[in-house]
């Protein structure tokens, strides 16, 4: 269990001392929190999903919506790429959701695909909820 230790520092003045301290002390200069290495890491990964969409193929009153997906594989590595989606509506009601699978990318190598959906209208927002990269064996 891991806990948490806070701790306040409180320093008190007299009034009427106009004396200098005896040391003066220059705080450290400012510096920023480093990055999180596992954020940092996925959003290159994320970024190697360089468009999803949703693609409306209905035709004469038959519904035919589908997903479609472009990833480019940025890394040194062969890699296989998985991530989970929703299908939102305008008012915020989640209408679908799946799990996506990419297989065998090689390093530079761009791929498509698609996925058949059932979802009856193509007016929705497609939100990535989880993504992953991982090296293929």
């Amino acid at each position: 269990m891991a806990a948490l230790l806070s701790t306040a520092a409180c320093t008190a003045t007299s009034g009427g001392s106009t004396t200098p301290p005896a040391e003066e002390t220059t705080p450290p200069p400012a510096t920023t929190a480093p990055a999180d290495p596992a954020a940092e890491e996925e959003t290159r990964e994320r970024k190697d999903l360089v468009s999803f969409t949703i693609d409306d193929r209905s035709d004469f009153g038959i519904k035919n919506i589908w997903i479609t997906w472009t990833i480019t594989n940025n890394s040194s590595e062969k890699s296989n790429y998985r991530w989970d989606w929703e299908a939102v509506t305008p008012d915020g009601t989640r209408m679908a959701n799946s799990t996506q699978f990419v297989t065998d990318v090689l390093p530079g190598q761009t791929t498509k695909g698609d996925f058949p959906t059932t979802l009856d209208t193509a007016d929705v927002k497609l939100n990535v909820t989880d993504f992953d990269r991982t090296k293929s064996p």
